[in-house]
């Protein structure tokens, strides 16, 4: 079947807000006492903020009594840091303008709560290139559950056959092929050369790297 739709994550493959999310999740835990590791960190990337919490907590045995505060917390920190400093991540330009000259419908799913969602696409300007944005924050299951990803093509009106997804967490592209949908993943330099990533389509290091050519061989 031919593939007409292009779904993107947001975080960490958009914009480079991934260091941000453990800036504001490293100040709420330091008031618990504690402080993740870059490879701790990286165990959780992709999961909703709540589920993030609730798994650290757990694991640093932190009572769950205050926790929807807590994600509301640390949501309004990364909003405000990304307003900040929010960097846009090489080649988003270009791979919206490489898919909108091929006429595909773009879309967006995204673990963030819709207003994080709204403010970095006004932030990078790709409003006019997006169909349809999806939020799993208030979905029963979130990444790597496949649900925000389906709702997006249903959305979009497309089957989930007819779309390829970029992503770059493992939790994200479990839930790209758990739709049926094949997955280009872009990971971070550090994990490159892990192999978790073989369940992907495609591994690149870079949106710039993804052309007609690598189109055609999905």
């Amino acid at each position: 079947m031919k593939y007409n739709t292009v779904i993107f994550d947001m975080d960490g493959l958009l914009i480079d807000s991934e260091p941000l999310w453990k800036e504001a999740a490293d100040e709420l835990l330091l008031n618990y006492g504690f402080r993740l590791t870059k490879q701790q960190y990286s165990l959780t990337t992709g999961l909703r903020t709540k589920e993030f919490l609730e798994f650290w907590f757990t694991h640093f045995n932190i009572p769950l009594t205050q926790i929807n505060t807590d994600e509301e917390i640390v949501v309004k920190k990364v909003i405000e840091l990304v307003k900040l400093k929010g960097r846009i991540m090489p080649g988003v330009p270009y791979i919206f303008n490489f898919f909108k000259q091929l006429n595909f419908k773009i879309g967006l799913a995204s673990s963030s709560p819709s207003e994080l969602i709204d403010v970095v696409v006004e932030k990078l300007n790709i409003g006019a290139y997006l169909q349809v944005t999806t939020s799993a924050s208030n979905l029963a299951f979130g990444k790597p559950h496949p649900e925000v990803y389906l709702n997006c093509a249903k959305e979009l009106g497309v089957l989930p056959a007819q779309c390829i997804c970029f992503e770059d967490s493992y939790n994200g592209m479990i839930a790209v092929k758990a739709a049926k949908m094949k997955c280009i993943i872009i990971p971070n330099f550090e994990d490159y050369k892990k192999t978790v990533w073989d369940t992907a389509d495609l591994k690149i290091s870079t949106l710039h790297n993804f052309n007609e050519l690598l189109l055609a061989g999905l």
